[in-house]
């Protein structure tokens, strides 16, 4: 098991912002003093800014460097710029691991999936999980299917994959829920909404049909958007999911013999280690989480 990481991504901050630098503290604290993985870690690979493009305008690049604030949530914070190009530079490391057969884990932050084309919103500035997935197909891989379990739905990634060739998108999310996309599916980009307050079995339901589409499109490459949200305790949703789903959906993974690599996305809970922890085991097959 390989985390990539860089704890630079610590030096950015809001007062009460839920995308706050203690998901990536404690999660490192949890995993350096775990004794079930054997892990070891890495760094986030440089970015040419032709692979950024893939994905985003010129223009787009340009305005996350300025000093003014995207909407309430996602702020133009000091080296911005810096950190959002570190988490495409971890996506892009953890693709380069899938495809030398090694499981990898982008632990990094800001997230990327609510970013579009043209602009930064959800927390998130730069999409790195679409920018990994069309670096992928730009160097060989034939088709690559992007899974984001998130309980907010990816719309930045629908938006950049949409209709692209070789690409497929698969999202479970929670409907009607921020950031009020994701209803309906839209030719390759494959929707499954969850209602509030759904139970475990539905969800798991969701996240199963999920998964069974993606294997009958028999992807060469798997990149998972990993979002710990639908936790039943997090604060930014209503789903019911536990560490023990965590590992399920990890162990589903393993089980498709798919190369696949996972970056972070939202969870926001002080549980957030505890639910890293089990979706890792569930990729390593290190064990049942009870």
């Amino acid at each position: 098991m390989k985390i990539i990481t860089d704890e630079s991504c610590l030096l950015y901050h809001s007062q009460g912002h839920p995308e706050r630098p203690r998901r990536i503290s404690c999660t490192l604290e949890k995993l350096r003093c775990q004794p079930e993985l054997h892990i070891s870690w890495g760094k986030p690979a440089s970015v040419e800014r032709s692979v950024l493009l893939r994905a985003h305008s010129a223009n787009h690049l340009e305005r996350i460097r300025q000093p003014r604030d995207f909407d309430a949530d996602t702020a133009a914070y000091p080296k911005i710029w810096e950190h959002a190009e570190r988490s495409v530079g971890a996506a892009l490391q953890a693709l380069a691991l899938a495809r030398e057969g090694e499981t990898a884990f982008s632990l990094i932050r800001p997230p990327g999936h609510h970013a579009e084309r043209e602009r930064a919103m959800g927390f998130c500035y730069l999409n790195q999980i679409a920018i990994a997935a069309l670096e992928a197909l730009a160097d060989s891989v034939e088709k690559v299917a992007v899974y984001d379990f998130d309980v907010h739905h990816g719309n930045g990634t629908q938006a950049i994959l949409l209709d692209h060739p070789g690409c497929a998108f698969f999202s479970i999310h929670q409907h009607p829920c921020y950031p009020h996309t994701g209803a309906v599916s839209v030719r390759n980009c494959h929707n499954y909404p969850v209602s509030p307050g759904a139970t475990r079995e539905v969800y798991r339901d969701h996240l199963a049909k999920a998964l069974e589409d993606l294997q009958c499109w028999k992807p060469d490459l798997i990149a998972i958007s990993a979002g710990f949200d639908a936790y039943a305790r997090d604060p930014l949703a209503d789903e019911p999911m536990e560490a023990e789903d965590f590992y399920w959906l990890g162990s589903q993974f393993r089980g498709l013999n798919i190369p696949n690599f996972s970056v972070l996305e939202g969870g926001y809970s002080d549980d957030l280690p505890e639910l890293i922890l089990a979706y890792l085991k569930g990729l390593e097959g290190a064990g049942q989480t009870h």
